[in-house]
């Protein structure tokens, strides 16, 4: 009985992966097929993905798009990690009057919706364009900024403090450390499970951010890879060949990312804060 159970969970759980992969499974194949192939649904793999590869950097200049993504995406991560753990931390071991009901409003905001609050975002931009050229509308800082953190990371981070032992800041500030010193010196070698797996959320996020960038960077220069893949699909008649090549080389960047911090992944997805 024992042995008929785990045949099935097994077999389950093979099948719920063949379908979560299939997807990119398709995706791999489907780059080196020509388009018309594509739309048949061919699963086989062909011999197209040089030519797919030759004609997506000869219609799309996918060079600066990669370069603005990355530059959008690690100062994106950098800040999200440093400003939400601080956050985290703050909100979790001191004590201040109000405290959770501040935290509590702040949890509130991740009830609305990004969309609602896009257009009095983009005319704040537009208010401090000529005052700040270089954080203004069409800038890769106005695509950072709005998105340097959430509510979401600030939680995150506060629920993994609460396994942080509070021993280890006692016998730092026995020590003589500063505050900054005990959370820098300490809390961020100690967490760094957590901020891991905060890492590889917000890379993949920003990474893959559409909305915001697609209103405020306007200039063909400062595009970046989701932009540019949209386009591709914007003609009258689309390559998907090309197409899937160029969604591949845009999922390399977060597939190496999470690959690189995986095993810290799972630990800091449960709190954990062992290394």
């Amino acid at each position: 009985m024992r042995k008929a159970k785990r045949i099935v969970t097994y077999l389950f759980l093979s099948i719920a992966s063949l379908f979560s992969l299939f997807p990119f499974l398709w995706m791999l194949v489907s780059m080196t097929n020509k388009s018309v192939d594509v739309t048949k649904g061919r699963l086989l793999p062909g011999t197209h993905f040089f030519e797919n590869l030759k004609q997506l950097f000869l219609t799309v200049d996918m060079v600066p798009a990669f370069i603005n993504s990355t530059i959008i995406a690690v100062i994106t991560t950098f800040l999200t990690l440093f400003i939400a753990s601080l956050a985290g931390y703050g909100f979790e071991m001191y004590r201040s009057r109000g405290k959770d009901m501040v935290f509590n409003i702040l949890l509130l905001s991740l009830m609305i919706p990004f969309a609602s609050i896009m257009i009095p975002l983009y005319r704040l931009f537009g208010d401090i364009t000529p005052i700040f050229p270089s954080i203004g509308i069409d800038t890769l800082a106005a695509a950072i900024l709005p998105t340097v953190t959430t509510a979401f990371f600030i939680f995150f981070f506060r629920q993994n403090t609460k396994m942080f032992p509070k021993e280890l800041i006692e016998a730092g500030r026995m020590d003589g450390l500063s505050e900054f010193g005990i959370f820098f010196r300490i809390f961020v070698p100690t967490m760094k499970t957590t901020y891991a797996a905060a890492a590889i959320i917000a890379f993949m996020n920003s990474w893959n951010n559409y909305l915001w960038p697609l209103v405020i960077l306007q200039s063909p220069e400062n595009k970046t890879i989701p932009l540019l893949i949209s386009t591709l699909g914007a003609g009258y008649a689309p390559d998907y060949g090309v197409i899937m090549t160029a969604i591949v080389i845009a999922t390399l960047p977060t597939a190496i990312v999470f690959f690189f911090m995986q095993k810290h992944f799972v630990a800091g997805m449960m709190g954990s804060v062992k290394g």
